[in-house]
């Protein structure tokens, strides 16, 4: 991987909401190349804790490489309105996940959060992941390549 930028896309499902619930990310180099993806299921949650522990995730798997800036995608308008200072975080679990994020975007020089249709081939694919972490129900996570 050469370049000092990565993009994340992450997402995170649930079913029932809360239900079984799994998290996809994918991770690009500045090329658009996939470098990183991986699923869990997170046993059950809602949609929101979901995307947020996907997002936390990726910047974990993120920290793995000599990188100084990161794009964050995802479909859950919520949490990047939250995460860029739009809404407030009212809930307390996730502000408890929010805080989390914070934390673990300090490793980055430069980070930031945008909102994309799940239509974006990249949220698509993590979606996919994550509906598959679902579908096996394992607690053992899966990192690809």
């Amino acid at each position: 991987m050469s370049g000092k930028k990565l993009v994340i896309y992450s997402d995170g499902a649930s079913r029932g909401n809360p239900g079984p619930a799994g998290i996809g990310i994918v991770i690009c180099d500045e090329s658009g190349e996939v470098v990183k993806e991986y699923e869990e299921f997170i046993g059950t949650a809602t949609n929101n804790i979901a995307e947020y522990r996907a997002l936390i995730k990726g910047l974990e798997l993120a920290s793995n490489f000599p990188i100084s800036e990161l794009e964050c995608f995802s479909d859950s308008e919520l949490m990047v309105k939250q995460l860029n200072g739009d809404y407030a975080v009212k809930n307390p679990r996730l502000h408890e996940l929010f805080l989390q994020v914070r934390e673990r975007e300090q490793h980055f020089g430069r980070v930031s959060y945008l909102h994309v249709s799940r239509a974006e081939a990249g949220i698509m694919r993590a979606d996919e992941l994550a509906n598959r972490a679902i579908g096996k129900k394992t607690k053992r996570p899966i990192a690809y390549l």
